[in-house]
């Protein structure tokens, strides 16, 4: 065994070893318990970041632990290649979005190789690969067939200039990214999948995720949003021209008697009517299609609006109520329109107040009475006044009472409505899976023949930004009408990214199926039994895989009900952020590599310079690793320089993977250095040859030998409650550390002792070796000659060995502590006193005095009383 611990080697022979002999290839056994550990795959970006490598490092602890275990382990990898991030690129250097994603994919999957990652690398995949997102199609037309995919018009960002809808990330201020031109909200036909049909059992079924967070059972419960409320009809009051009847959902029926006033999105028929003859309507109704399309925005924005001069009456008191056109009311949500009841709406009550309009309380608290006029809306639910035959009533009797007088006059019923919309696939962009549909003037919307599929996306198109390239390139567009053989065009949409990511978990499981999208080998595998990820995917992705899966199970293409057994969402990765803010310009990020701290006499740091011009550069502070901020590590330089061993344990030990885990150079360091001390203890060791080792040496230990053997069993016992049940991985290595100072105090060379020490360095090694795989590889092979770590079953903790022979007693004298002796577990009460009586340091302080009683408290305690 060599001396030194170099891990490049080390390393490099590991990886050697398991890619020969196919160590982590995955084959469906069925008389074998499976474990399938997904981490969501990674965006191929360029390179890894330190997210990336905290993120497979856990689920590559947890595969090895339960290989170790005797389970069938599945852990693969893919990539989630398309997007919008691939044509920016593609821009920025005039390269095509293709050769670019699959240059980082080649670059990236080197670095997750580096990082020894025990990943079945036959199952690869990339969503950008016609043999992947031809089965997204095919799901696509099968939806298409059962109406579960549609087509409506939907709003969007469209940019004037460029002549192509915007993401919502490319909106800034109100204006497109590129032209810097005011962005309108446009009506264009999109295509939808009927997510909301899955709603009740997509909600109903977080009951039955158990391993799930409830901060994100929480959260998808919240995004679902099952409400119980009333549709309410305003009848049209054709005085005033209103030329129909206005229909508005509500959860607040209890408030009706105090509406004053009923807004309407500016695409509402109503309003589109009133705005015919009124110039400065059309003019407002404009602006508000400026305006963002996301609902989030609608709460912090400027509320405004505008009268259009048309009436509807009031279903219960026959009141005249206005109709205003207002912004913060979404065509896309609800039926676009909103009865106002200021006194118990915030936005109501701004916009009331702003426009002077009527605010009419009819809700006080339970107890106590309502302070008029109102500062502030009140919203709590309470009782009823000012409300007719309605008044004197609680929340829940109120709404029935209304509920009931509504549908007697035909003007409402209760209805259940959820908060999750239909989701719109469609997206106006290159890079992504191609709708497979065909326009044909005669035929209408056809849909790609199943033998046609894949619709292959072209590989060669570079983006300019001035809209979709599919839709400039005749080769793509132009097609014959499968119906009736006629020209046609290609449509030249494609779809939303999150389709992609939706089901990739269970191609894994056959990924060289080419006759269909799945096979039985997915219901082998499935469902994932520990899924990773970031808390940022909590809702959408989840929620889309989760209605994907049951897609698929009502298809017949799987078996299971819920995709993941399991989730676990990893904390962030923080590091400080420096930068300077020039006069005029925009801020400057610096790397933290590139700066130097100072401290002042005292020790105390006082400031931060940069090293290439040592002038100072401010703080911002700790915050998430980002290309934004340039505050990341890059992953490939530490493992160049300390090895791959050293940066999976420094992510494992510096904090529990739920929890943000700060950045430290210094961690690295200590990290490093314990894995040369490991080395050393093992070299140190073997230098007096290999112990087989004998168990009937463990009854020859001298007293401090076996306690030490003691917490041996119980680090072993520790590190297998805190890697099955806990997932803290930084308290199992701390177990570990501990238990290494321990081992260091054995200085004996006699064979009871050098039993002890191979006996713990081979414990040590199968402990650590799910998160250090390289050096223990490695240690194995010199600890035991002949055999294989990747053969070896997760150690049993000797329960023998962790029964204490002998216990601690505090002892007191006069209730004042003096000391401890150590005695045997079972002494009786007259063997723990003459301890206790005859210990040196307890004699000098009964010598001379009278022994009045002695008090003994069972494995606790001796008193003393003198």
């Amino acid at each position: 065994m060599q001396e030194k611990y170099h891990p490049q080697e080390i390393e490099k022979n590991a990886q050697h070893y398991w890619e020969h002999t196919a160590a982590f290839k995955a084959i469906e056994i069925p008389d074998k318990p499976k474990y399938y550990c997904l981490s969501m795959f990674p965006y191929p970006s360029g390179k890894l970041h330190m997210g990336h490598v905290r993120n497979y490092t856990i689920g590559d602890v947890l595969s090895r632990y339960r290989r170790m275990q005797g389970y069938n382990v599945l852990q693969p990898m893919g990539w989630d290649a398309f997007g919008l991030p691939a044509e920016n690129a593609a821009m920025q250097n005039n390269v095509s979005p293709a050769k670019w994603t699959y240059d980082n994919i080649a670059y990236m999957r080197k670095q997750l190789k580096s990082l020894g990652l025990s990943i079945d690398w036959e199952r690869e995949i990339a969503t950008c690969d016609p043999s992947y997102y031809h089965w997204n199609q095919w799901l696509f037309l099968r939806m298409l067939e059962k109406g579960l995919a549609y087509q409506t018009t939907g709003t969007v960002n469209w940019d004037p200039i460029d002549q192509t809808v915007l993401a919502n990330e490319q909106v800034i201020d109100g204006c497109g990214w590129r032209t810097g031109a005011p962005v309108e909200k446009r009506e264009i036909p999109m295509y939808y999948m009927k997510i909301t049909q899955y709603a009740d059992e997509l909600l109903s079924a977080l009951d039955t995720l158990d391993g799930w967070p409830e901060r994100v059972r929480t959260m998808q419960a919240n995004w679902i949003g099952k409400s119980y409320g009333v549709d309410i009809t305003f009848p049209a009051d054709t005085e005033s021209g209103t030329p129909q009847n206005l229909k508005v959902f509500t959860t607040r029926a209890d408030t009706l008697m105090g509406a004053t006033y009923v807004a309407v999105a500016a695409e509402h028929p109503l309003a589109l009517h009133a705005a015919k003859n009124n110039p400065a309507l059309q003019a407002f109704i404009q602006e508000c299609k400026l305006g963002s399309a996301k609902e989030a925005d609608l709460a912090t924005q400027e509320k405004k609006g505008m009268d259009t001069g048309l009436f509807v009456i009031h279903p219960l008191n026959g009141n005249k109520l206005p109709v205003w056109v207002a912004n913060y009311v979404l065509m896309g949500y609800g039926e676009g329109a909103v009865m106002a009841v200021p006194a118990h709406d915030e936005r109501d009550f701004e916009f009331a107040t702003k426009y002077s309009l009527p605010i009419k309380a009819v809700i006080k608290p339970l107890d106590g009475a309502l302070e008029l006029p109102l500062t502030q809306a009140y919203v709590e639910h309470g009782v009823t006044f000012d409300s007719d035959e309605f008044s004197g009533l609680e929340f829940q009797a109120t709404v029935n009472a209304i509920a009931a007088a509504l549908e007697q006059k035909n003007f409402g019923n209760k209805r259940v409505q959820y908060r999750l919309r239909d989701w719109g696939i469609s997206r106006q962009r290159y890079w992504g899976c191609p709708i497979p549909l065909i326009h044909c003037a005669d035929c209408g919307i056809v849909p790609v023949p199943d033998d046609q599929l894949p619709v292959v996306l072209p590989q060669d198109l570079v983006p300019d930004g001035s809209g979709n390239p599919l839709a400039k390139t005749p080769s793509f567009y132009e097609c014959s009408c499968p119906k009736c053989g006629k020209a046609a065009r290609r449509e030249t949409d494609t779809m939303d990214t999150f389709v992609d990511s939706s089901w990739y978990y269970a191609r894994y499981a056959c990924p060289d199926q080419t006759q269909a999208m799945t096979d039985e080998r997915a219901n082998y595998w499935l469902p994932a039994d520990q899924y990773i990820g970031g808390i940022e995917h909590a809702i959408l992705h989840l929620l889309y895989s989760r209605f994907w899966s049951k897609i698929m199970r009502d298809l017949g293409l799987l078996t299971l009900d819920e995709p993941f057994t399991n989730l676990l969402t990893q904390g962030m990765v923080l590091n400080e952020i420096f930068y300077r803010k020039p006069d005029s310009g925009r801020i400057i990020y610096f790397n933290p590599s590139e700066v130097s701290i100072q401290y002042d006499e005292q020790g105390k740091r006082c400031g931060a310079v940069l090293q290439s011009d040592n002038q100072p550069v401010e703080s911002g502070g700790i915050g998430t690793m980002s290309k934004s901020k340039n505050n990341g590590v890059d992953p490939q330089k530490l493992v160049e320089e300390y090895g791959a061993d050293t940066a999976r344990l420094f992510m494992m030990f510096a904090s529990p993977p739920t929890q943000t885990l700060e950045w430290a150079d210094a961690g690295v360091d200590g990290a490093y250095r314990f894995l040369k001390r490991l080395w050393k203890q093992a070299y140190t060791h073997l230098q007096h040859g290999v112990v087989r080792i004998d168990p009937t040496l463990h009854q020859t230990l001298l007293p401090e030998l076996k306690t030490l053997r003691m917490q041996l069993h119980q680090t072993v016992a520790k590190v297998s409650d805190d890697l099955e049940r806990r997932h803290t991985f930084n308290t199992a290595i701390a177990a570990v550390m501990e238990l290494m100072n321990g081992l260091a105090k054995i200085q004996t060379t006699d064979p009871a002792s050098r039993n002890l020490m191979q006996e713990a360095l081979e414990n040590i090694v199968l402990l650590l070796s799910p998160i250090v795989p390289h050096i223990c590889h490695e240690l194995w092979r010199e600890l035991k000659p002949g055999t294989e770590l990747f053969d070896q079953p997760w150690p049993q903790a000797d329960t023998a060995a962790m029964v204490q022979d002998e216990i601690k007693l505090i002892v007191q004298v006069n209730g004042k502590l003096r000391g401890q002796i150590n005695i045997a577990k079972d002494a009786g009460k007259e063997v723990i006193e003459n301890a206790a009586l005859t210990n040196e340091h307890i004699q000098k302080f009964i010598e001379g005095q009278t022994i009045k009683k002695i008090i003994v408290v069972p494995g606790k305690l001796v008193n003393i009383v003198v």
